[in-house]
Order: structure tokens, then C-alpha cells, then sequence
């Protein structure tokens, strides 16, 4: 068997197998090689991994499947993506700032402030009076920029900075034993336009395993037409995570930008599908 039939017949695996979503070694020991061979030789021939072209099966049916009128949970669960276990999605309150709490920049108000680690790196956390406010992911070195951002979006709130408690708001968000036990909704606070926050409660409706295009999510919206502002929205999102824009992609079935990184947005959604 040459390199040629060697690729043809992973190829013709994966179309037939994809919601099985194989793995490096189950594709490797296919064709008779080793995962590092298979991975080198799959990539040259391919010009993308093997992971990335079974994600581009995997979206295209799914793609079909809900232009067909499939839900996106019946859909998530055809093409092998569905992560029933993770519910913590459905466990948010999500409520808007009025005009004059906009307004008033959060006067009299204390918002705690801290760091944490998470599966994803390290976080920052804001809580205000009224839920959860801030979730972003801090790279080394920009702790300071990252608080600021904080102050910027409520300007005459004082902050106070409490790692202690921020991590055990984290451990409720992340940790996955936290998530599955909780009986108690996280509450979240957010300032942004009636389109914004329309978004992002949409956002909240997308299950844990799978995954929206902006034209998709614009649908969902009755906004067909808007998926410009779809994605302008979902990119200004301040709850990382909590509000998965990271579920969101491209129409091409390309994973996109991310506002955190692409890096993190693929460990984010891989770590979905393994709960």
C-alpha cells in the first residue's frame, strides 16, 4: 500500500466514521503506521492534521443536519459531539443593566476582583452587588491591563481585590464536580446594548458539546440578515466561558477568532466534549 491509498483509505474511514470521532491511534492503526508517521504523512498529504479535517466532517454534517430543521441538541448528538453530563449552562441567570445603572457607572457599589487558575490558564473574576460581571483570561504579565478593564466598564464602583473568594467562585464555573453538584444558580450581571444581551442569552441556549455559526445564532435571533452584528456582539461578550462565545463559528465551518485565542478556544471546547 502507497502513501496515495494509505491517505484514500483514512479519508474514506473518516466520511464513513466520523461521528465516532476517531482518534489519532485508532486512524494510525487503520492504515498500519505509527501515530507519528501517520500524523506527518496525513498532514503533507492533507495540508491540515487529522484533527482538523475530522472537525471539518463533523461540522459539515452538522452544517446539514440543521439546515435540515434538525435542534442543535439532535443535531450534536448525530454527529458524535453531544456532552449531555455538562448542564451547567442552564444554571445561569443572566440579567442586563437598566440605563441608569449604565449611567451611574456602578457608584456605590463593590465589586470583588481576583485571580484564579483554571483549566485554561489563569482568570480574572469580577463580582458585583448584583452576580458575576467580569470573566476573562489573563496571559502572564497583564494582570494590571486586565484590572483596569474592570474599572474602565464600571468607573465609580470601588473594587477590591479577593483571591480567596474569586477562587471559589472559579471552582463553582470550572470545576466540573462543582458544576454537575450545584443547585444553585450563578447569577451574572452584564452592561451592554438590547442586541448585545439578546446575543448572549443565545449564547447560553447552545449545549455544551456543540456548535453555532453566526448566521446560525442570527437565525435563532429572528435577525437572519445580521450576522455582522452577530459576531460584533458575541466578540464584546465579558463573561468568558460563562457565556460560551467560544461555541460560535465561522460559516465555512472554521473555528475563527477568538478573543483569548484560538489556542484556548479549541482546549475550551475540546475539554467540553471529554466531560
Amino acid at each position: 500500500m502507497n502513501d496515495y491509498e494509505r491517505i484514500a483509505r483514512v479519508i474514506r474511514y473518516l466520511d464513513e466514521r466520523h461521528t465516532d470521532q476517531p482518534n489519532l491511534a485508532t486512524l494510525a492503526g487503520h492504515v498500519g503506521l505509527s501515530q507519528h508517521h501517520f500524523h506527518r504523512l496525513f498532514t503533507s498529504w492533507a495540508g491540515i492534521t487529522p484533527k482538523d479535517f475530522l472537525q471539518c466532517l463533523t461540522l459539515t454534517h452538522a452544517k446539514g443536519l440543521l439546515q435540515n430543521g434538525k435542534s442543535i441538541l439532535d443535531a450534536s448528538f448525530d454527529t458524535g459531539l453531544s456532552s449531555p453530563s455538562r448542564l451547567h449552562d442552564l444554571c445561569i441567570t443572566l440579567e442586563a443593566a437598566s440605563p441608569g445603572e449604565v449611567k451611574s457607572g456602578g457608584k456605590g457599589w463593590t465589586i470583588i476582583v481576583g485571580f484564579a487558575d483554571c483549566p485554561f490558564g489563569k482568570c480574572l473574576l469580577g463580582e458585583s452587588p448584583r452576580g458575576i460581571c467580569h470573566i476573562s483570561f489573563v496571559e502572564s504579565n497583564h494582570e494590571d491591563a486586565a484590572l483596569a478593564e474592570v474599572e474602565a466598564c464600571w468607573p465609580r464602583a470601588r473594587t477590591r481585590r479577593d483571591d480567596e473568594t474569586v477562587g471559589q467562585l472559579a471552582n463553582r464555573i470550572f470545576h466540573r464536580v462543582a458544576i454537575q453538584d450545584s443547585s444553585t444558580p450563578l447569577r451574572a450581571f452584564v452592561r451592554g446594548t438590547q442586541f448585545q444581551v439578546r446575543v448572549w442569552r443565545a449564547l447560553l441556549k447552545v449545549q455544551p458539546g456543540t456548535l453555532v455559526s453566526y448566521g446560525g445564532l442570527a437565525t435563532i435571533l429572528n435577525r437572519p440578515t445580521a450576522a455582522r452584528a452577530v459576531a460584533s456582539a458575541v466578540g464584546q461578550n465579558p463573561l468568558g466561558y460563562l457565556i460560551p462565545c467560544h461555541r460560535v463559528i465561522r460559516e465555512t465551518g472554521a473555528l475563527g477568532g477568538y478573543r483569548w485565542g484560538e489556542v484556548r478556544k479549541q482546549a475550551i471546547l475540546a475539554w467540553e466534549h471529554s466531560s
